[in-house]
């Protein structure tokens, strides 16, 4: 394994704290959602935990197309995160809902499955969060 790039970021005072990142280009409040009894006065991990699997999820299409002979128009990747109770413990689901503009949807499935064994983030969870991707017409 060789590391072509590290994102270090630090949290002070968890869920209702401040995240920053080293290079200094991330600073956020965080807190919890208003649904999980919060102020929601600043972001959250699962907010941001769905941007970063959304951008990946869509630059990877786009790179998987490439690799196929295609190009992908006003590719956009909506994410949804879900924290939910399962037994007794708190777990998270995902959905992603996926557009490409001018691209068949029997195309742009078979870019998905390729993506979903391509993309970081999807490895990353495949078996430990339940993620369901819808393809938008």
């Amino acid at each position: 394994m060789s590391t072509l790039y590290t994102a270090k970021v630090a949290v002070e005072g968890g869920r209702n704290g401040i995240a920053r990142s080293a290079d200094g280009r991330l600073e956020t409040r965080l807190a919890f959602p208003v649904a999980l009894g919060g102020t929601g006065e600043g972001t959250n991990p699962e907010q941001l935990f769905g941007a970063g699997y959304a951008a990946c999820f869509a630059s990877t299409l786009e790179v998987v197309a490439k690799a196929d002979g295609l190009k992908l128009p006003q590719v956009s990747v909506d994410a949804e995160v879900d924290i939910v109770q399962t037994d007794g413990d708190m777990d998270l689901a995902v959905r992603l809902s996926v557009r490409a503009q001018g691209v068949a949807k029997a195309t742009l499935e078979s870019l998905i499955a390729k993506a979903e064994n391509a993309c970081p983030y999807a490895r990353a969870v495949r078996h430990n969060v339940k993620t369901i991707i819808a393809v938008l017409t």
